[in-house]
């Protein structure tokens, strides 16, 4: 069977239009020291897309990341101390995490997955956590101002 050139460019043309987009991978770095004070995760906000991958890079000892609210039906993540962890993330939501040893501190951080239907109850939850710190109080609800 012989296919014409330019019913193979519409061919071509149309599997990429329909092709899924790839997966971005992000990295947030788990910091003693940062632009938004003492005990941080940089970026303390981050929006991306269902099915890309967030990875927490250890930049000084003693860190981890771990969820502690996620979208109904999510998985939640619990990172090792000192230990680089990537998680994906597919369902649309809002999630908070924590460094579990600086959490008094306020090393918090929140990522926004597509919409974000689930604010409400994600502020509900960080008021809730915020309570319990010592300092940064703030921070969870400086980020979630940013979720659009």
């Amino acid at each position: 069977m012989r296919v014409s050139r330019s019913a193979l460019a519409v061919l071509v043309s149309g599997l990429i239009a329909t092709a899924p987009a790839l997966a971005t991978d992000h990295e947030v770095h788990m910091k003693n020291q940062g632009a938004d004070g003492t005990m941080v995760f940089e970026p303390g906000y981050l929006k991306v897309a269902p099915g890309d991958t967030v990875t927490f890079v250890p930049e000084d000892a003693a860190h981890n990341s771990h969820a502690v609210f996620t979208p109904a039906g999510a998985d939640a993540w619990q990172g090792q101390l000192n230990e680089k962890v990537t998680v994906t993330l597919s369902k649309e939501g809002v999630y908070l995490y924590q460094c579990d040893p600086h959490m008094p501190l306020g090393m918090v951080g929140v990522i926004q997955v597509g919409a974000a239907g689930n604010l409400d109850a994600a502020k509900e939850k960080a008021g809730t956590l915020s309570a319990g710190m010592a300092m940064n109080k703030g921070r969870f609800a400086d980020y979630l101002g940013k979720v659009n």
